[in-house]
């Protein structure tokens, strides 16, 4: 129940409050024990990939906020940004493990945000569980209890069993009303996109309201992007008219997407927005030795993760967020990339028409193995060292097949044992018979060169197949 202060318009509102903390210490757990939801079960591995928000009522009927922040390592900086937005962070530590690098690491944004902290010590149902052994671990990084002579509060909860969870609630309504935070429905619109995504609705983008109001109808601008609310959703996507101060929601309405980060304005039509510009990435220049790639991710919260944590050697030439589309596919095709997508989907007429352009699009759901893939063809490219030629044209020979062939890079020697590529595919390791230039015996072949090759086995190869000779 909201309490009115001497101002009229203001009172005290829902707190937004951050869960942070380790990969596997249990935020979503907890979460999903506090909506009594099953977020966990639909995550893919188990991990939460995306930021998204929801509101819970305590018994008393006082409401909080929730930012679902990821806990993956690699999305720091979408963990940064809930910090930011939060009046109040519950920083999670896995009693039977203690601290952990990425904890330490959301304690270090909770620290620079200077945002009041809750610690929720969790899995205390297990045997292992020490929650004096974790405490002392975090004493040693400057974090002082309430009861051992500081004033950090802490609560054990038990995802399994829910004991703690209704203590917890109680304990973030108590400190929102100590911090008097408050909101003004009435107020200048200060509001923050948090995620985006697309669905069969259009382009949504996910917002908190810290004061203000957004409604229907309103229209607004983000970071140069211009839109008039279609509707509003809540957490449980039914359709509401509108946010007040400490609520979140997803909006319809975007004709582009906005930036996730971005500070949310009512539009003035009188106001300047020359100097608001989104900026947008810009196609890199591929060097020797590098990959190139085409990213798509289903939401902004995941791109501009993974465009932060891409290997060194790796370079976006382009991103998107949404289903992928045939201009995607002709883009990556200008610029020798392959379509590397992140829970986006790919619709058949696209797939068809990257399979006649002969650009490859490969789909993950977890994080880890997308960037595991790309750090494995980075060390695949660093083991070739000897040559590399592409066929140009295939002719027969004494029943035998002839690569014709050019040399691309290196030097390709007839002692070399090849490998026969297909795109990213490996179609077998080949051994080399003959290597004729105008009709002439060779025993190697530099860059430039075309030449004849015949290797044994006789695999089924065609033109724009590549050959590459690995030390």
């Amino acid at each position: 129940m909201e309490t009115k202060g001497k101002q009229t318009g203001i009172s005290l509102r829902p707190p937004i409050v951050a869960v942070l903390g380790h990969v596997d210490h249990g935020k979503t757990s907890l979460l999903d024990s506090i909506r009594k939801t099953k977020v966990t079960a639909k995550e893919a591995g188990g991990i939460t990939q995306s930021i998204g928000a929801s509101s819970v009522s305590t018994k008393d009927g006082k409401r909080i906020t929730f930012i679902d922040t990821p806990g993956h390592a690699t999305f720091s900086q979408m963990r940064s940004r809930g910090a930011k937005l939060a009046d109040i962070v519950i920083l999670v530590v896995a009693a039977d493990d203690g601290p952990k690098p990425q904890t330490l690491e959301a304690l270090e944004h909770i620290q620079k945000a200077a945002v009041p902290m809750i610690v929720a010590f969790t899995k205390v149902d297990l045997q292992t569980a020490s929650i004096e052994s974790a405490q002392g671990e975090l004493e040693k990084k400057g974090i002082y209890f309430e009861g051992r002579g500081g004033d950090v509060p802490w609560i054990a909860v038990s995802s399994k069993t829910g004991s703690g969870i209704e203590e917890l609630l109680e304990l973030i309504s108590l400190m929102a009303e100590v911090q008097g935070i408050s909101g003004d429905e009435n107020a200048e619109l200060e509001s923050v996109i948090i995620e985006t995504s697309r669905d069969k609705r259009g382009q949504l983008a996910s917002v908190v309201v810290r004061n203000g109001t957004l409604s229907v109808a309103d229209e607004i601008i983000t970071d140069g992007v211009r839109a008039k609310i279609k509707g509003i959703f809540d957490d449980t996507l039914k359709p509401i008219k509108n946010i007040t101060p400490g609520g979140a929601g997803q909006l319809l309405g975007f004709t582009e997407v906005p930036t996730v980060g971005a500070p949310v304005i009512k539009f003035d039509p009188k106001a300047d927005y020359s100097k608001s510009i989104k900026v947008r990435q810009s196609v890199a220049k591929v060097k020797e030795g590098e990959l190139p790639i085409y990213l798509k991710t289903k939401t902004a919260g995941s791109l501009e993760a993974l465009l932060s944590t891409m290997p060194q050697k790796v370079v976006v030439v382009g991103s998107g967020v949404g289903d992928v589309n045939e201009s995607d596919v002709l883009f990556a095709k200008s610029a020798g990339a392959n379509i590397y997508c992140f829970e986006a989907k790919i619709p058949s007429n696209v797939s068809k028409l990257a399979d006649t352009e002969s650009v490859v699009i490969e789909s993950y759901s977890i994080i880890y193995e997308l960037l595991q893939k790309l750090e494995l063809i980075l060390k695949q490219d660093e083991k070739i060292i000897n040559g590399k030629a592409e066929i140009l044209a295939v002719f027969p020979y004494e029943n035998k097949k002839v690569a014709g062939s050019k040399i691309m890079s290196g030097i390709i020697k007839k002692t070399d044992n090849l490998v026969l590529m297909r795109g990213e595919k490996e179609l077998g390791k080949v051994r080399i018979t003959s290597m004729k230039k105008m009709k002439n015996d060779i025993s190697e072949a530099k860059p430039g060169e075309e030449l004849g090759i015949v290797f044994e086995p006789q695999l089924a190869f065609e033109p724009h197949d590549v050959l590459l000779s690995i030390g």
